[in-house]
């Protein structure tokens, strides 16, 4: 009750200045804040005065997502250790970011028993059910993780899950981010920003720079609530710039 707007712009401004906040950390926190201070005035009552209703949100720019160029995603698959014991596995979960475009969450949550034919069913954002086709890389590298998948020693409730961990547990988001880390820096990529959810990007990219898919399909595909939202894969890459130019009538003189 006694916190002003001018708290929340100074909290604004500490954290700039103190915790070099990029304007999209920001912009988070005060999205968080606005929520918070409307959920006490509105549903709990606990305020009568809503210090955060003025408060602004800092500007940010329009940023293309980072992703894997085709070239670079073929070579992160075939740069796996075949003799690692993990090899189909983590080949498998590569496969299926790199094509479905799914959610960090929805990977580690994927039940055998949802598979039906060249379909898989998941629990999406905001424990919403969709449907994912599969294409013939991701059935055939499915196929050859079940072939070596072993359950044997895992819980009942537990074997119900596709992706086990050493400890026979389903596998963890912790454990997937640390395993895709470990896979883009042995194929030579260095740049940390190789996420699971950047792979989620490159599958979203790839799709529509190549696969002529319409912005609606793509939004489904990706479970995206908002079209806005899919509507950052629709930004133009280089070559299609540089074919622009080359386009101009006047580049041949």
């Amino acid at each position: 009750r006694k916190i002003k707007i001018r708290d929340l712009y100074a909290f604004r401004s500490f954290a700039e200045k103190y915790r070099s906040n990029s304007s999209y950390a920001r912009a988070r926190k005060v999205a968080t804040l606005k929520s918070f201070f409307n959920f006490l005035q509105r549903k709990t009552k606990i305020i009568v005065e809503n210090p955060a209703n003025e408060l602004e949100s800092p500007k940010l720019n329009k940023r293309h997502p980072v992703y894997l160029t085709l070239n670079q995603s073929i070579h992160l698959l075939d740069s796996l250790n075949s003799s690692d014991k993990n090899y189909q596995r983590d080949y498998c979960i590569l496969t299926f970011f790199l094509n479905c475009g799914m959610r960090l969450s929805e990977l580690c949550s994927i039940q055998i028993e949802k598979f039906k034919e060249d379909t898989l069913t998941i629990i999406g954002k905001g424990n919403k059910e969709r449907t994912v086709y599969l294409n013939d890389a991701c059935l055939k590298a499915l196929n050859n993780y079940l072939k070596v998948r072993d359950a044997s020693k895992a819980l009942p409730e537990n074997k119900k899950f596709l992706f086990l961990s050493s400890r026979n547990l389903p596998i963890s988001k912790r454990t997937v981010e640390i395993m895709i880390k470990k896979h883009i820096t042995n194929a030579g990529y260095t740049d940390d920003k190789y996420t699971p959810h950047k792979l989620r990007h490159t599958a979203a990219t790839l799709m529509y720079k190549y696969g002529n898919v319409d912005i609606r399909s793509l939004q489904s595909i990706l479970g995206h609530e908002n079209i806005s939202t899919t509507q950052i894969y629709t930004h133009v890459d280089d070559d299609s710039l540089r074919d622009a130019v080359k386009s101009n009538p006047l580049s041949k003189l």
